[in-house]
């Protein structure tokens, strides 16, 4: 009777245990659907090419959210495009973060082209302001000219799949997004809300942290719930350094960096211990490879710049009445031309941008060969050659021989015709110590 009485004493113990439990269960939240309790927003923005800057970026931008315990990140995004291995490390952090990426295309007037469009279809949440426009994927010779039919079909069926993939990954329009790459198609925001590419258009900031409010987003350990109705943004900016790295990869001052470095070196060894030139011209073209590693380099194009620097430096030495500077300026300028391998136009270096300065350097060149050939036309200043033709004055009488004072010193002279002491006398020529004179303007006195 006790060992019965006790077996239904730990019976109804369990059952009370299991109902508690299961009880608790009902109304716990369950995790991977809980709400993101951070109450801070991260908001990076990028404006340009995408590069290794870009990368660079978005990877610190996200560090600091998840260290600093932000519910999401947002990226302000306004791009053309930019280089397939920069873009493809942005996705790889975006799909592996545990943190929420809004990509935002804003302000009005901005649009995600090619490499953005794979960026903003990558996102969690894709949105655009009014007045925007995305698409234009169709991949471009990156890194080395023109492309023959088969590379380009495997570039282009490559990019495909990766598109695609991602869309599907994030339940965007794949069909569109094979489009975009094949046929470069674009559409605006209203259109790519239709076409379900992206989520949300708002027109500013607190519209788009109004709609985000309540939306559901998946992540790699889970779902989360937005919670943005009381959130303070956090802007994280780019920093010095990036903002000047972002400044040095553009093929603009890549151009430029690279021919003031290379007139600075060839300054250097024209003229040893000058120093200045030297330090300019070494820093200018460590720069100038930074810059260059980042953009598809054309090596003939790298050659003919720095040949038309030399051409130009060329001309201050040799009288060439010219025909070097004109052969430098055309080799700079096709240099230029061909510097940059890319079918893509904000890679290339910008017409309006070479012309000038090679204008300004085939000037500058110029002037300082017009002004060398002139010095070494002119009288000498020092030395015996520039003693012939000063005036002095008799400190004795010269028939034919005697003393003049020059230049405050004293020197025996010769003359043809005499002069009388106290008379001035100009020297002819000069031998030794001795000097011939004569009556200004060779007249005897």
């Amino acid at each position: 009777m006790l060992l019965h009485s006790r077996h239904r004493s730990c019976s109804r113990r369990q059952g009370l245990t299991t109902a508690i439990v299961s009880l608790g269960l009902a109304f716990c939240p369950i995790p991977s659907l809980s709400p993101a309790h951070g109450s801070e927003i991260v908001v990076a923005s990028y404006e340009g090419v995408i590069n290794p800057v870009s990368a660079e970026y978005l990877h610190d931008a996200l560090a600091f959210t998840h260290s600093s315990g932000a519910q999401a990140l947002i990226l302000n995004l306004d791009t053309p495009g930019g280089l397939d291995t920069s873009m493809r490390l942005m996705i790889k952090d975006m799909t592996a973060s545990t943190t929420p990426v809004i990509v935002f295309v804003a302000p009005s007037g901005g649009r995600a082209a090619s490499a953005g469009v794979f960026i903003t279809m990558a996102a969690h949440v894709a949105a655009m302001a009014p007045g925007t426009n995305i698409g234009a994927a169709h991949p471009v010779a990156m890194g080395g000219g023109e492309m023959d039919r088969t590379m380009k079909e495997k570039v282009e069926n490559d990019a495909v799949a990766y598109i695609k993939s991602i869309a599907d990954q994030r339940g965007r329009n794949v069909s569109w997004a094979e489009e975009a790459v094949r046929k470069s198609v674009s559409v605006t925001e209203q259109e790519a809300l239709k076409l379900k590419i992206i989520d949300i258009v708002a027109d500013n900031m607190p519209a788009l942290l109004k709609q985000l409010n309540g939306r559901k987003v998946s992540l790699p350990n889970g779902s989360i719930t937005l919670s943005t109705d009381a959130a303070t943004l956090h802007e994280f900016p780019m920093g010095t350094r990036l903002e000047l790295l972002k400044i040095l990869s553009d093929p603009n001052i890549a151009y430029l960096l690279m021919s003031i470095g290379t007139i600075g070196i060839m300054a250097e060894l024209y003229s040893p211990g000058a120093i200045l030139p030297g330090i300019i011209g070494a820093i200018s073209l460590i720069l100038a490879f930074y810059s260059l590693q980042s953009l598809p380099v054309n090596y003939a194009g790298a050659l003919l710049v720095i040949l038309g620097v030399i051409f130009l430096l060329l001309e201050i030495l040799i009288t060439s009445y010219g025909v070097l500077a004109l052969g430098g300026v055309a080799a700079m300028t096709l240099g230029g031309l061909l510097l940059i391998k890319s079918e893509a136009p904000y890679l290339q270096v910008s017409v309006s941008f070479l012309l000038p300065t090679v204008l300004i350097f085939g000037g500058l060149i110029g002037f300082v060969a017009w002004t060398a050939f002139r010095s070494g036309r002119g009288k000498p200043v020092t030395g015996v050659e520039g003693m012939i033709g000063s005036i002095g004055i008799a400190k004795t009488d010269l028939n034919p021989r005697g003393q003049i004072t020059l230049h405050g010193e004293i020197w025996d002279a010769v003359s043809q015709h005499p002069i009388r002491q106290g008379e001035t006398a100009e020297v002819v020529s000069v031998e030794g110590l001795t000097v011939t004179v004569a009556s200004p303007h060779g007249q005897p006195v």
